[in-house]
């Protein structure tokens, strides 16, 4: 069995990111994927569901897992502490699933020390006003942390060019399908397809 892919997603809040992965696994797929879950300080949204959406858990118990070398990487936003799972990204990468990581350029740099291999995806906005447009549209900060967002948006988006690939957000079907363009391009990489047509390599360079 050919192993999964790592895909590292990077976005300001409000460009999208979530909402083009979640279509995205909504569409029948070859390979099979996953977001993997990470872990947080924060509170829950309304809506969200423990081991579902995050994995919540206090102060106390992310340091024990820092110290336990329990994540591939981690990083205090918006005054709260998220992380990822090793063994649970390399357990779905090993079962042949791709795997998603929703996280900032920060962690995308942590990530890739251990997972070189991991490709890497920036998603933009169209334009400031469009994100702000959207931040207000979500409804789920108050004006104050939206324009907290913003300002924090200028400088995440400044690392788009330590990324694989740039997708503009402004039409949301045809980003779709240049996430899935590129998810299927990763797939049919010389060295998958190698391991995928092991046998087939064998018979068709017999003597």
């Amino acid at each position: 069995m050919s192993k999964g892919t790592l895909f590292i997603i990077s976005a300001p809040s409000g460009a999208g990111k979530s909402s083009l992965i979640q279509a995205y696994l909504k569409q029948q797929n070859l390979t099979p994927a996953k977001v993997s879950i990470s872990h947080t300080t924060r509170l829950p949204r309304p809506g969200e569901k423990h081991g579902e959406h995050y994995y919540f858990v206090d102060n106390d118990q992310f340091n024990t897992l820092i110290n336990s070398d329990a994540f591939v990487e981690h990083a205090h936003v918006f005054d709260h502490y998220y992380g990822t799972s090793k063994a649970e990204i390399e357990q779905s990468l090993a079962q042949g699933m791709n795997v998603f990581l929703d996280i900032d350029w920060q962690g995308a740099k942590q990530v890739q020390k251990i997972m070189p291999k991991a490709k890497t995806i920036f998603i933009l906005p169209p334009s400031l006003a469009e994100l702000e447009k959207r931040l207000i549209k979500r409804g789920q900060d108050s004006d104050g942390v939206i324009q907290k967002r913003m300002r924090k948006a200028r400088s995440e988006m400044s690392h788009y060019n330590n990324y694989d690939y740039l997708i503009v957000n402004d039409d949301f079907n045809e980003s779709l399908q240049s996430l899935s363009d590129i998810i299927k391009a990763a797939g049919l990489e010389q060295e998958r397809q190698a391991e995928r047509y092991q046998s087939l390599l064998t018979e068709l360079l017999k003597e």
